[in-house]
Order: C-alpha cells, then structure tokens, then sequence
C-alpha cells in the first residue's frame, strides 16, 4: 500500500480513451493513494496547470490512441521548461505509436526528453507497480533501462 501519496493521471491532448485512466486511477487508490483524473484530451496548459496547483508525487500520462510519442514529447519538453516543475516526476504508458510491439522503439526518445519512467502498453502493469515502489527515493534520471521501462 502506497503512504498517501498524490497524483495526476491524465490522456495526452489527441486521446479520447478514458477505461485507461479509470483503470489507473483505481489501482492507485486501490494502494491508498489521492488521484486527480483530468481525463481525456486534455490540453498541456491544463496539466501544467493541475501539477501547479495539486503538487503531486507523480503525473501519470496514459495513452491508447497510437500518438503518445508525439503529444507525449511535446508534453515532457513543456514540463521540463517550467522550473517550478523541473523535479516533477512523470512517467507515460500505454500505447506510444501504431507499431505494435515496434512501439519499444520510442521509449527511448521519451525517456531521453525527460520522463522518469515509460511504460509501453505489451509490457503489463508489473513495470509500473514497480515504479510506485521507488517514489520514497529521491528523483534520478539516467539513462534508460532495459526494455524501455525506466529512465
């Protein structure tokens, strides 16, 4: 069980799906965490802004629609610029391109603009209850891990 931790899970601004974010949003609360659910499309002006003012552990980005590596870069670059959110530990999963089990290719670009951890959808959800697990531990970004998981 997660000690209260907080956050932001959320679609990119191109993705209509939301059983993604439901799901995720009940596995963390399901583990005693507080979740924020921006939903579906929603714009990074928004994200940004909800980080600002929830101030969470973690922002989870979750994807379905094919274009996560697109809007999710976009995403990262604009977290990233922000100082206040430099330190921000975000992490995206779920289907990152239309490649298929080709989608690994794009891991590294994500992890290399900035996210903590990416997840792509072929590799269950064991990576990420990994993740949640290293929250307490200071942010780090090195290179990326075997299999795209982590950055």
């Amino acid at each position: 069980m997660l000690p209260a931790k907080r956050f932001v899970v959320s679609s990119v601004s191109s993705d209509a799906h939301m059983w993604n974010l439901v799901f995720l949003q009940l596995l963390l609360e399901e583990q005693g965490a507080h979740v924020t659910n921006l939903g579906a499309c929603v714009p990074d002006d928004l994200i940004i802004e909800e980080c600002r003012r929830s101030r969470p552990d973690a922002l989870v980005i979750s994807t379905v629609n094919g274009h996560g590596h697109l809007d999710g870069l976009r995403l990262i670059r604009r977290i990233r610029e922000e100082p206040d959110l430099a330190d921000l530990r975000v992490v995206i999963g779920g289907k990152l391109g239309v490649r298929g089990a080709e989608n690994i290719v794009f891991a590294e670009e994500l992890a290399l603009s900035g996210y903590d951890a990416v997840f792509e959808a072929d590799g269950g959800i064991e990576n990420f209850q990994e993740f949640l697990g290293t929250l307490d531990a200071p942010a780090e970004r090195p290179a990326l891990a075997s299999s795209g998981v982590a950055a």
